[in-house]
């Protein structure tokens, strides 16, 4: 095996009051294209920063090729202080290079120019992923790239990254990122580091595999290691099997849909049927949408046409996916959908009875100061669920948190906890309708698996919008694909059956974005020749430490 350009051995941390893990050996060899695996809170953003050389570790010994560039890409790019995202994204010790920074915004769709305090979660990203792929790094650290990113972005992302030819660590909840562009697994599970060389697309067999092999040795242990690990187990291998079974519940529900629409392209399904009717919740007849612009922007008459001459009837039950690019009028047809926004032209009904549960992006309910048990049961022991009491503890333990975390402060916990947390609390609630924005976020995959498992499992109708690929083909029954013209595309199935439909995503407001240029525009940064720097982590001769 060719020597690492960077590893790190007998690695420990020490956090709170014991060690987060120890004793771990990682190495990273030079086109290494790495997933990293482990629950919310098992250390993977912190294992990343140790690794960049941002934290120092309390035991180890960190071992790097003189001249490597190591760049991190944050979860939470910090742009405190800056006034645009042009002055973030030039900023640092390695600041990278204006036109370098440039090139790769204008291939992203990046305004520069934007005021930082006021971009949204989306230009952040962008301004991150630009800032650091004009680094030229040689070791690339990406904890959850695609988080805010629209699908447009993904694919320039993914496109950049089958063509970058440095090694790269990855710590993502989009499957379908991980499969297509990851070749060997670090598993971070219960303080200890596994290695495979097999891309995610082979991590559920492994961790199977690996989980079963416990399991025989567990044999030989006293009862209640035994019962604990039969636990993890269920929480994992069981739960995917039984997900697997709604999987083909969910493909039966696609080919009903299927066959209640007209022909491909049809705005309206079932629309005449009277058990069709009697079932409708939400039912939108000729609905078009539009909104004020520059005259540069409008398309007719000042104004431009987000949502245009769409009807669609939702029953009861249905799980609908709402996707498209930023701009495109997803939030704006999730608005019109709820009644919260009135559409321009045709109408939109709701149930009487329609009553509603919003998860939305900004977790606005999760105060860092309060407590677990403030936030799911006033501070009490007991939580209703649906009508039905239940302890805290056994209720935290259905959303794979430690029950002894009741009176934990919602600010310990990691963003993916306090997710979870807010999903523990909406889905206790009473209703019959559930709007999901961007629910996937900050998740694990374990999460995002007991997820799908309650979507599945719920009774009333589901609004997504997600960026997801994988989680909406796993859950949703109806896809609604946006493409900035004002075309609503209306799928049977999921974003894999929307995508095979669709034409190229374009840019909001009808320009084509530059993954579909052609390749000649996603070349990567050329990786420079190794070469020392002045106050390089690793020194001048032979491998460093630090």
């Amino acid at each position: 095996m060719p020597a690492p350009v960077l590893s790190f051995e007998g690695l420990g941390l020490v956090q709170g009051s014991g060690w987060l893990f120890r004793d771990l050996d990682i190495y990273v060899g030079e086109r290494d294209r790495l997933a990293l695996i482990g629950r919310n809170g098992a250390g993977k953003t912190t294992l990343l920063k140790l690794l960049a050389g941002r934290i120092e570790a309390d035991e180890g010994r960190r071992t790097i090729v003189p001249g490597t560039n190591v760049v991190l890409l944050e979860q939470e790019p910090n742009l405190a202080g800056f006034e645009t995202l042009r002055d973030y994204a030039v900023s640092g010790k390695d600041a990278p290079a204006l036109h370098e920074v440039e090139a790769i915004a204008d291939q992203i769709g990046l305004d520069l120019s934007r005021g930082a305090a006021t971009a949204s979660g989306g230009e952040r990203r962008r301004a991150a992923i630009a800032r650091a792929l004009a680094q030229a790094p040689e070791v690339l650290l990406l904890d959850e790239p695609t988080n805010h990113l629209d699908l447009a972005a993904i694919d320039w992302l993914e496109s950049w990254l089958n063509r970058y030819t440095g090694a790269f660590i990855v710590i993502s909840h989009d499957r379908t990122f991980l499969t297509r562009l990851t070749r060997q697994t670090l598993w971070l599970d219960r303080g200890s580091l596994r290695r495979a060389d097999i891309g995610f697309g082979g991590f559920e067999a492994w961790q199977e595999k690996i989980y079963a092999e416990e399991a025989r040795a567990a044999e030989k242990l006293d009862a209640k290691l035994k019962l604990e690990l039969h636990w993890l187990q269920r929480g994992v291998t069981a739960r995917r099997r039984r997900n697997q079974g709604r999987l083909e519940a969910l493909n039966r529900m696609r080919a009903q849909r299927a066959a209640m629409m007209g022909p491909a392209g049809a705005a309206k399904l079932g629309i005449e049927a009277d058990d069709v009717r009697t079932k409708s919740v939400i039912t939108a007849e000729h609905v078009t949408k539009r909104y004020p612009v520059t005259a540069a922007e409008s398309t007719e008459g000042g104004f431009r046409t987000i949502i245009k001459d769409f009807s669609l009837r939702i029953q009861r039950g249905d799980r609908i996916g709402i996707v498209g690019a930023n701009g495109a009028g997803k939030t704006t047809l999730l608005k019109l959908l709820t009644g919260e926004l009135a559409p321009d032209e045709g109408t939109v009904t709701l149930a009487r009875t329609l009553d509603g549960v919003v998860i939305d992006q900004q977790r606005s309910l999760l105060a860092p100061d309060k407590r677990v048990r403030d936030v799911l049961a006033d501070g009490g022991d007991w939580i209703e669920v649906r009508g039905t009491k239940k302890h805290i503890q056994g209720y935290l333990k259905e959303f794979l948190f430690d029950p002894g975390l009741a009176d934990a402060r919602v600010g310990t916990l990691s963003g993916g906890e306090r997710s979870r947390l807010l999903l523990a609390r909406e889905f206790a609630r009473r209703s019959n309708l559930l709007v999901l924005d961007e629910p996937t976020n900050d998740l694990d995959l374990e999460t995002l698996d007991l997820l799908q498992e309650v979507i599945a499992d719920y009774e009333g109708t589901v609004l997504i919008v997600s960026h997801d690929r994988d989680f909406l083909d796993r859950t949703v029954t109806v896809t609604l694909g946006l493409d900035g013209s004002g075309k609503v595309d209306i799928i049977a199935g999921g974003y894999a059956d929307w995508e095979r439909k669709r034409s190229p995503l374009p840019r909001a407001g009808g320009e084509q974005e530059a993954l579909l240029q052609g390749p000649a525009r996603l070349r990567p940064a050329a990786r420079p020749h190794r070469r020392n720097r002045g106050g390089d982590r690793a020194g001048r001769g032979g491998a460093g430490r630090s």
